[in-house]
């Protein structure tokens, strides 16, 4: 069993080889503290508890990381487990190292309705100390390792859910931290627990094959130290095999198994200087032959994590493929121990804020609008992972997004106001749709407009960053209030009926408020609105409550016989916003269909839908050809135009032209004269030279959307305008 002195001396002989300055008295008195703190705690394995702080403390140490650093790290868990206090530790310690403890200490003494629920706002709490300062994470990284590594005394599903947690949250974390060596580690001991059988394959192949492996990686660190040496550039160099989590990774994807994988190996040469870096890439590609499209500068482009290195894999006369990196010293530490590395080179400098991180920034931005747990994980691993694109700016500013963004994502990187803004896009000069996938080296530029609408509803299932999809909700969330609730009141009964069940049931006074409380909102119609601007879905909202609604049905039906319907009276009833006259419907909601897009002067036939009232469509509209089935006669229902103050509607043109340059501007010239409201605009490459334009704005009847097309027709190239159909 492991001792306290042990840990103790262990933990002082690194602190004094990495932080030589250190006030080692100080460091004492914070491990007598903790020790009288913790002194009836005992670990799962029987050891004495203190020994976890001061094997945290030594990661920590270890790291690089300064004096307040290691003192958070011994007391780290005084708040959460035992009598301590922030104050007391402020009062002893300094407040900076207090906010350090506080910073990691969960919210073990609140209740929540589920462990998920939990484990979100515990995550929550990180993040917002952590933009005060990141020195709160690293600890906690730091801890999260120590644990992994005496993973073998928990029991076995405490296992399973501590790895998944450490694969989903604290790997990435270290990853965007720039903390590789951690990061591995971490994955490693994961994959151990989650998939024992696979681990062991691996580790059983590796360990097979250690003596080729070793005699391959020494041929090639001789042919390269030998090669460097001839020229006088001083460097080290070595070989590695990848890291197991790796491999496993590689095997899954490619669906192979170990022994039919290539590029398992990686060297590494570290130099004194970047001049030494670009002279060592050119005698690595003189010696061996490289592989085309597998060379990456991070030293010119680094990545957002910080890391620097030139990438290059090329084949030696084995014909067995392997990694080059090459990298400063200096680059070197910052790729081992990411952003804690700076500690050694700006000791002193404060603890960091989220300006230091944009991705840091963008996670505290997008967490705040998750109230759903699994939502709220995923949105984590999106902006964690290292999956990414670099694309730039019309200047040539680099912009790092998620793999498979789309405009929309790079609008609202830039600013939420330009996103807001957008009318259309740009790629390499070309006119490009808003869902169109950026790749890296891009060149994007944004269109916009002042007398733009705002984003659509559809762009949250267009874009794919958390930030794009956050501030679009955003905006929904500050501008259509109204609009939301109508809309999320519309989802969410459609849910019940759906389920058949009344969405009478939720005037019930006393049922109202349990359900309420569950769901975690003052109102039905925060409730309504959250699911209108896309904070939380209809579905999930129901699935919340669905057995208190079905047993509330239950026994409402009980209590009371069924009714009778009354026959209704014939009526017309005119929508007060929409300007639609609908027959035989006493009240409904109105809604324009979005697949045709009618407006005043239209032919005009109406859908009653499930849970969003009446659709109405253009009678030519190819999705009111079933108004002449008669299995679905019923659903169809005669509307027409009021009488009231004209007012805008929105409708689309479809334009079809020869693909010139500046067919677009010209088309957006001709609507901007004709003084309406542009929505959207998009085009894409059509086969055999053409282009096809989509254009979504706003009239006051048939008769200016008419007049509107005749000046499109009149454009030098456009073939055809017609109304859309989705």
């Amino acid at each position: 069993m492991e001792t306290f002195e042990e840990h103790y001396a262990s933990m002082r002989r690194c602190i004094l080889a990495h932080n030589p300055l250190t006030d080692m008295a100080l460091i004492d008195r914070a491990v007598d503290y903790a020790a009288q703190k913790h002194r009836n705690q005992k670990r799962k394995d029987g050891s004495p508890y203190i020994i976890h702080p001061l094997a945290v403390a030594e990661i920590v140490a270890e790291t690089g990381l300064d004096t307040d650093a290691i003192l958070g790290a011994i007391l780290h868990d005084c708040i959460e487990d035992t009598d301590s206090t922030y104050d007391e530790i402020a009062r002893q310690f300094g407040s900076t190292v207090a906010s350090l403890v506080e910073g990691v200490t969960k919210l073990t003494r609140v209740e929540y309705s589920t462990l998920e629920q939990q484990q979100m706002e515990n995550l929550r709490k990180m993040f917002m100390a952590m933009s005060k300062d990141i020195r709160v994470v690293l600890i906690k990284i730091c801890d999260r390792l120590h644990n992994t590594r005496t993973m073998q005394y928990q029991t076995p599903a405490k296992q399973i859910s501590k790895s998944r947690e450490t694969m989903d949250i604290y790997a990435p974390l270290a990853h965007r931290l720039g903390m590789q060596k951690i990061k591995w580690e971490l994955e490693d001991t994961s994959l151990k627990y989650l998939d024992p059988e696979g681990y062991d394959e691996i580790m059983h192949y590796l360990g097979e094959h250690q003596a080729e492996a070793d005699k391959f990686m020494k041929s090639i660190q001789s042919k390269i130290t030998t090669r460097l040496s001839a020229v006088g550039i001083h460097g080290s160099i070595y070989g590695r095999i990848k890291h197991v989590y790796s491999i496993y990774r590689k095997m899954k994807s490619q669906n192979k198994s170990i022994d039919e994988l290539y590029d398992m190996y990686a060297f590494r040469v570290i130099v004194d200087t970047i001049s030494d870096c670009y002279n060592v890439l050119g005698h690595i590609h003189d010696l061996f032959n490289l592989v085309p499209g597998r060379f990456k500068d991070y030293i010119s482009t680094p990545k957002p994590n910080m890391y620097q290195s030139l990438h290059t894999t090329v084949i030696g006369q084995q014909g067995i493929p392997f990694e080059v990196q090459i990298r400063t010293w200096e680059m070197h530490e910052t790729a081992e121990y990411g952003i804690a590395a700076h500690w050694k080179y700006k000791q002193g400098v404060e603890g960091g804020s989220e300006k230091d991180f944009e991705w840091v920034r963008r996670l505290l931005e997008s967490q705040q609008e998750e109230n759903d747990a699994e939502d709220y994980i995923h949105s984590l691993k999106v902006d964690m992972f290292d999956d990414e694109v670099f694309v730039f700016t019309p200047k040539g500013k680099v912009m790092s997004l998620p793999a498979g963004s789309t405009p929309i994502d790079f609008a609202y990187a830039i600013h939420s106001g330009v996103g807001n803004a957008m009318v259309g896009a740009k790629v390499n000069n070309r006119i490009a749709s808003y869902d169109q996938q950026l790749e890296n080296g891009d060149i994007v530029e944004i269109l916009t407009s002042k007398s733009a609408k705002g984003p659509s509803r559809d762009w949250l299932k267009i874009c794919n960053s958390n930030q794009a999809r956050t501030k679009i909700k955003q905006w929904f969330k500050k501008e259509k209030r109204e609009e939301n609730v109508a809309h999320g009141k519309a989802s969410f009964e459609g849910e019940l009926r759906r389920a058949n069940l009344s969405p009478a049931i939720l005037q019930d006074s006393e049922l109202l408020p349990q359900l309420l409380k569950k769901l975690a909102f003052d109102n039905l119609d925060d409730m309504y609105a959250a699911i209108g601007y896309g904070g939380l879905t209809a579905a999930k909202a129901f699935g919340r409550i669905r057995d208190d609604l079905t047993r509330a049905t239950r026994q409402s039906q009980q209590k009371e016989p069924p009714k009778m319907p009354e026959q209704s009276a014939v009526k017309a009833s005119r929508h007060k916003d929409s300007g639609v006259i609908v027959e035989d419907i006493d009240s409904c909601m109105i809604k324009f269909s979005r697949c045709c897009t009618p407006v005043p002067g239209d032919e005009i036939i109406g859908f009653i839908t499930k849970g969003y009232g009446v659709s109405v469509h253009r009678r030519d509209c190819k999705n009111a050809a079933g108004a002449d089935d008669p299995r679905q006669a019923g659903r169809w229902v005669k509307v027409s135009w009021g009488t009231a103050e004209e007012k805008p509607f929105a409708t689309t043109f479809e334009i079809d032209s020869v693909d010139r340059d500046g067919i677009w501007i010209d088309i957006a010239t001709a609507l901007t004269a004709a003084k309406v409201k542009i929505s959207e605009i998009s085009g894409r490459e059509m086969p055999a030279g053409k282009a096809r334009t989509v254009a979504t704005f706003e009239v006051k009847n048939v008769t200016e959307l008419e007049a509107i097309r005749n000046k499109i027709r009149n454009i030098d190239g456009v073939i055809d305008v017609r109304r859309g159909q989705n």
